[in-house]
Protein backbone atom coordinates (compact mmCIF):
# COMPACT_ATOMS: atom_id res chain seq x y z
CA UNK A 1 0.00 0.00 0.00
CA UNK A 2 1.51 3.13 -1.02
CA UNK A 3 0.88 6.78 1.11
CA UNK A 4 1.68 8.68 -1.66
CA UNK A 5 -0.73 11.42 -2.65
CA UNK A 6 -1.44 11.62 -6.21
CA UNK A 7 -2.09 15.60 -6.34
CA UNK A 8 0.47 17.48 -4.37
CA UNK A 9 -1.99 18.49 -1.71
CA UNK A 10 -0.50 20.94 0.71
CA UNK A 11 -2.91 20.71 3.09
CA UNK A 12 -1.73 17.00 3.75
CA UNK A 13 1.93 17.86 3.67
CA UNK A 14 1.28 20.55 6.05
CA UNK A 15 -0.62 18.14 8.57
CA UNK A 16 2.08 15.56 8.20
CA UNK A 17 5.08 17.46 8.70
CA UNK A 18 3.64 18.69 11.52
CA UNK A 19 2.68 15.75 13.16
CA UNK A 20 6.19 14.52 12.53
CA UNK A 21 7.63 17.22 14.36
CA UNK A 22 4.93 16.42 17.30
CA UNK A 23 3.16 19.96 17.04
CA UNK A 24 -0.64 19.92 17.69
CA UNK A 25 -2.96 21.89 15.43
CA UNK A 26 -3.63 24.01 18.52
CA UNK A 27 0.00 24.99 18.72
CA UNK A 28 0.62 25.74 15.01
CA UNK A 29 -2.89 27.82 15.45
CA UNK A 30 -1.53 30.27 18.49
CA UNK A 31 1.87 30.67 16.49
CA UNK A 32 -0.25 31.73 13.72
CA UNK A 33 -2.24 33.43 15.31
CA UNK A 34 -5.49 32.27 14.46
CA UNK A 35 -7.88 29.77 15.41
CA UNK A 36 -7.31 25.50 15.53
CA UNK A 37 -10.97 25.47 13.14
CA UNK A 38 -8.27 28.04 11.01
CA UNK A 39 -5.45 25.28 11.33
CA UNK A 40 -7.61 22.76 10.46
CA UNK A 41 -9.48 24.07 7.18
CA UNK A 42 -5.71 24.87 6.01
CA UNK A 43 -4.85 21.46 6.14
CA UNK A 44 -7.91 20.17 4.51
CA UNK A 45 -6.99 22.62 1.48
CA UNK A 46 -5.54 20.91 -1.87
CA UNK A 47 -3.48 24.93 -2.11
CA UNK A 48 -2.89 27.97 0.17
CA UNK A 49 -1.25 31.50 -0.72
CA UNK A 50 2.47 31.58 -0.64
CA UNK A 51 2.77 34.01 1.86
CA UNK A 52 0.51 31.55 4.67
CA UNK A 53 2.94 28.61 2.98
CA UNK A 54 5.74 31.21 4.29
CA UNK A 55 4.58 31.19 7.70
CA UNK A 56 3.89 27.67 8.32
CA UNK A 57 6.96 26.48 6.52
CA UNK A 58 8.85 29.00 9.28
CA UNK A 59 6.81 28.05 12.10
CA UNK A 60 7.65 23.94 11.45
CA UNK A 61 11.51 24.96 10.59
CA UNK A 62 11.34 23.30 7.14
CA UNK A 63 11.38 25.86 3.77
CA UNK A 64 7.96 26.70 1.57
CA UNK A 65 9.80 24.37 -0.83
CA UNK A 66 10.31 21.69 1.69
CA UNK A 67 6.37 21.10 2.08
CA UNK A 68 5.33 21.26 -1.77
CA UNK A 69 8.24 18.59 -2.27
CA UNK A 70 7.34 16.71 0.87
CA UNK A 71 7.19 12.59 -0.07
CA UNK A 72 6.06 10.47 2.84
CA UNK A 73 7.52 7.57 1.71
CA UNK A 74 11.05 9.01 0.85
CA UNK A 75 10.80 9.85 4.50
CA UNK A 76 9.83 6.23 5.21
CA UNK A 77 12.80 5.07 2.95
CA UNK A 78 15.63 7.36 4.53
CA UNK A 79 14.35 5.95 7.77
CA UNK A 80 14.07 2.58 6.92
CA UNK A 81 17.47 2.83 5.10
CA UNK A 82 19.48 4.54 8.07
CA UNK A 83 18.25 3.11 11.27
CA UNK A 84 18.49 -0.88 11.07
CA UNK A 85 19.33 -2.92 14.09
CA UNK A 86 22.18 -5.00 12.10
CA UNK A 87 24.15 -1.90 11.58
CA UNK A 88 27.28 -1.71 14.49
CA UNK A 89 26.65 1.79 14.86
CA UNK A 90 23.21 1.29 16.12
CA UNK A 91 23.87 -1.74 17.81
CA UNK A 92 26.19 0.17 19.76
CA UNK A 93 23.80 3.21 20.83
CA UNK A 94 21.11 0.55 21.88
CA UNK A 95 23.32 -1.86 23.75
CA UNK A 96 25.43 0.54 25.80
CA UNK A 97 28.59 -1.12 27.64
CA UNK A 98 30.90 1.26 29.56
CA UNK A 99 34.57 0.84 29.36
CA UNK A 100 34.42 1.50 32.81
CA UNK A 101 33.32 1.12 36.25
CA UNK A 102 30.56 3.23 37.36
CA UNK A 103 31.58 3.10 40.62
CA UNK A 104 34.79 4.26 40.04
CA UNK A 105 33.67 7.53 38.13
CA UNK A 106 31.44 8.11 41.67
CA UNK A 107 34.13 7.69 44.34
CA UNK A 108 36.56 10.18 41.83
CA UNK A 109 34.11 12.59 41.80
CA UNK A 110 33.46 12.38 45.64
CA UNK A 111 37.20 12.46 45.79
CA UNK A 112 37.00 15.95 43.63
CA UNK A 113 34.31 17.36 45.74
CA UNK A 114 36.49 16.64 49.05
CA UNK A 115 39.13 18.62 47.44
CA UNK A 116 36.77 21.46 45.68
CA UNK A 117 35.49 21.64 49.48
CA UNK A 118 38.97 21.79 51.15
CA UNK A 119 39.82 24.89 48.65
CA UNK A 120 36.99 26.37 49.73
CA UNK A 121 37.18 26.02 53.51
CA UNK A 122 41.10 27.52 53.10
CA UNK A 123 39.75 30.69 51.16
CA UNK A 124 37.33 31.23 53.73
CA UNK A 125 40.29 30.82 56.58
CA UNK A 126 42.23 33.31 54.41
CA UNK A 127 39.51 35.41 54.18
CA UNK A 128 38.49 35.74 57.87
CA UNK A 129 42.35 36.10 59.15
CA UNK A 130 42.49 39.06 56.51
CA UNK A 131 39.57 40.23 58.19
CA UNK A 132 40.57 40.18 61.54
CA UNK A 133 43.84 41.98 60.56
CA UNK A 134 41.68 44.61 59.14
CA UNK A 135 39.74 45.07 62.43
CA UNK A 136 42.83 45.23 64.65
CA UNK A 137 44.33 47.95 62.37
CA UNK A 138 47.00 45.76 60.93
Amino acid sequence: MSTTNTTNHIGRKISRIRELRGMKQEALAIELGVSQQTVSNIEKSAAIEADLLAQVAEILGVTPEAIENFDEDKVLNIINNTFTSHDTSTLNAINIHPTFNPLDKLIEAHEENKKLYERLLEAEKSKVEYLERLLKGE
